[in-house]
C-alpha cells in the first residue's frame, strides 16, 4: 500500500509539470509542447528564448548561399540552408516579446556600407538523433573565412513584409532579413565574393530532416 501511494504521488507530480512559454498566439497546453508546421514557433518569456521549427535544405550542403533561414512560404523559401515555418512577422514579434531590441539601421540605400545592428543573438540547432544536445550556428553553417557569426536582431519588419522574401536569418548584413550577420556587409557573398557559406554536411542530417532552432540574447 505504501509503494502504491508513492507511485501515485509521482504520477500526480508528472501531470502537473508543463513546458514554460507559449506557442505563438496561444497559451501553451499543460503538457510537453511539440513544434509543428502549423504551430512552428515557441516563445519562452521567462527563459527569454524563441524556438522554431525548420528543415534542412540539402541543396546548400553542397552549394553556397547567403541565406541561413528563410520561411518556406516566402519568395526565397528554397534559397536557404534551413527552410523555416515561422513567418517573418511572428519571428520579429517573438524576439520583441522576450525583450530583444531591433537595430532598424539598414536601408536599401546604405546596405553595402552598413553593418547590421540590434541585439546580439545566440543561435543553436538540434534534431533527433544528433550526436549532442545542440550545435552552435558556427558548427552547422561553414564560413569559408572561418569568421565567427555575429547575428543581430536587425528588425526590418516593414521592409520584410513588403519584399515578401521570407528572410528570417541572412548570412551577411541585410536590410530585409529579420536577423542577419554583422560580420559582413550586404553583397559580400553574391556581389563581391568575399565569402561563401554552406551547411556542414559532416554534421547536419539529410535533406528534409526537421531541426529545432533556438534563439536567445548572446551573453
Amino acid at each position: 500500500m505504501k509503494k502504491f501511494g508513492i507511485m501515485l504521488s509521482v504520477l500526480i507530480l508528472s501531470l502537473c509539470i508543463s513546458t514554460p512559454g507559449t506557442v505563438f498566439g496561444k497559451a501553451a497546453p499543460q503538457k510537453k509542447v511539440t513544434l509543428t508546421k502549423e504551430a512552428p514557433i515557441l516563445v519562452d518569456v521567462k527563459g527569454k528564448s524563441v524556438t522554431m521549427l525548420a528543415e534542412v535544405n540539402g541543396k546548400y550542403l553542397v552549394q553556397s548561399t547567403r541565406h541561413g533561414i528563410v520561411s518556406a512560404a516566402g519568395k526565397f523559401g528554397d534559397k536557404s540552408v534551413f527552410k523555416g515555418y515561422a513567418s517573418p512577422k511572428d519571428f520579429y514579434e517573438a524576439l520583441v516579446k522576450i525583450g530583444l531590441k531591433p537595430g532598424n539601421n539598414m536601408t536599401m540605400d546604405n546596405k553595402e556600407k552598413t553593418f547590421v545592428q540590434g541585439s546580439l543573438l545566440d543561435l543553436t540547432v538540434s534534431w533527433d538523433g544528433a550526436r549532442k544536445a545542440s550545435y552552435k550556428l558556427d558548427e552547422v553553417i561553414i564560413d569559408s573565412n572561418r569568421k565567427p557569426f555575429k547575428i543581430r536582431f536587425g528588425g526590418n519588419l516593414e521592409t520584410a513584409l513588403k519584399a515578401n522574401t521570407g528572410c528570417l536569418l541572412c548570412l551577411d548584413s541585410c536590410p530585409v532579413g529579420i536577423t542577419s550577420n554583422e560580420a559582413y556587409t550586404y553583397g559580400a557573398v553574391e556581389k563581391r565574393n568575399e565569402v561563401t557559406f554552406k551547411g556542414n554536411m559532416k554534421i547536419l542530417p539529410p535533406d528534409g530532416s526537421l531541426v529545432v532552432i533556438k534563439v536567445k540574447a548572446k551573453k
